[in-house]
């Protein structure tokens, strides 16, 4: 229950309760979008100041290592799991985007480890911004496999999702993977990230101190105004789950207590401390619900966006917020101690 104090989530709680009774509160899409840059800056100075302090070390390029390890094997043992109750794309969509993270669900661990006084690395936050793409690339390739087993090429209904638009005996259209790792390498907010990562790496302690108000001070309000945004989003995102299948409903909820207890083995077996482990177990289990939707929209058009989005955002992100986070934190303290 304690993480139930911590004011930001609280505010979290409130949003999805004021979404669920159906409140005209909203959160205007520019200032939403303001303080997602704003976390995702202050995220980025945090990590580089910390790295200018630590320098590269074993014990970092050990979790940069898992970090890709884990946003390899995720998608890889998902996909044979999804496909045998969705359709090939449909479980190619659903695989990349858990197999992606969340920066939010990441922020508010980082948020919550500095409240219980658990100390972790700063670059933890690059291990997020390197999860962000190989779960894209390997999905793309799983969806271009696809294509070449079909016949007819695709039309874009106006749902979003893709339409067999008849046999034509030329093939399927492949996506440029080319055009998709660059969306995927120049996406704003990552470049974002580890723009500020190398400006708090260039500036140590001395670019610490002159953005501790802004990087330190702010980040506990801004990030209970923006978790009060995503909880109206959740809650209104929950209705997209309704006529789901139970196998899919229940990928949700247990895939990341799977994911987070494979990162969980393999940071006790790389020896990281505790800290770092929580936030390769939250990582692991997060998913993704803005890059990863926004490139596979384009790239794999077949896939129904209503199942990867509705899922990851109204199902898994509030059972991380809620409960993974804390619950993760302890079952690391139970293995280090």
């Amino acid at each position: 229950m304690q993480s139930f104090i911590d004011p930001a989530i609280l505010f979290f709680v409130f949003g999805v309760f004021a979404g669920l009774i159906k409140s005209n509160l909203e959160i205007p899409p520019a200032i939403s979008r303001f303080l997602s840059l704003y976390l995702l800056m202050a995220l980025g100075l945090k990590g580089g100041f910390a790295l200018a302090h630590s320098g590269l070390t074993a014990e970092v390029a050990a979790g940069l290592s898992l970090a890709v390890a884990l946003a390899v094997l995720i998608p890889a043992l998902s996909y044979p799991v999804l496909v045998r109750f969705l359709s090939g794309f449909d479980a190619a969509a659903v695989a990349a985007t858990y197999g992606s993270v969340s920066a939010v669900t990441f922020i508010t661990a980082i948020g919550h480890l500095e409240s219980q006084g658990i100390a972790f690395g700063g670059h933890m936050a690059a291990a997020m911004a390197l999860m962000e793409s190989p779960a894209i690339v390997m999905a793309v390739l799983m969806a271009n496999t696809l294509r070449r087993q079909h016949t007819s090429p695709v039309l874009l209904s106006s749902s979003g999702a893709g339409v067999w638009a008849g046999p034509t005996g030329s093939g399927m259209p492949t996506v440029s993977l080319r055009k998709v790792l660059h969306e995927s390498f120049t996406d704003g907010a990552q470049l974002l990230l580890l723009g500020a990562m190398a400006v708090g790496i260039i500036t140590g302690d001395a670019g610490k101190a002159a953005m501790q108000p802004f990087s330190g001070d702010l980040f506990k309000g801004m990030l209970a105004f923006f978790l009060l945004d995503m909880g109206l989003l959740a809650a209104r995102n929950l209705p997209g789950l309704k006529g789901q299948s139970p196998w899919l409903l229940a990928y949700g909820l247990l895939a990341p207590l799977v994911h987070a207890s494979l990162a969980l083995g393999l940071g006790c077996l790389a020896g990281l401390p505790q800290g770092d482990a929580t936030l390769l177990m939250v990582l692991a289990a997060s998913a993704s619900y803005i890059a990863v939707p926004a490139v596979v929209r384009y790239a794999i058009p077949e896939a129904n966006p209503s199942l990867y989005f509705g899922l990851s955002l109204g199902l898994t992100f509030p059972l991380n917020i809620l409960l993974g986070i804390p619950l993760y934190t302890e079952v690391a303290r139970w293995a280090w101690t």
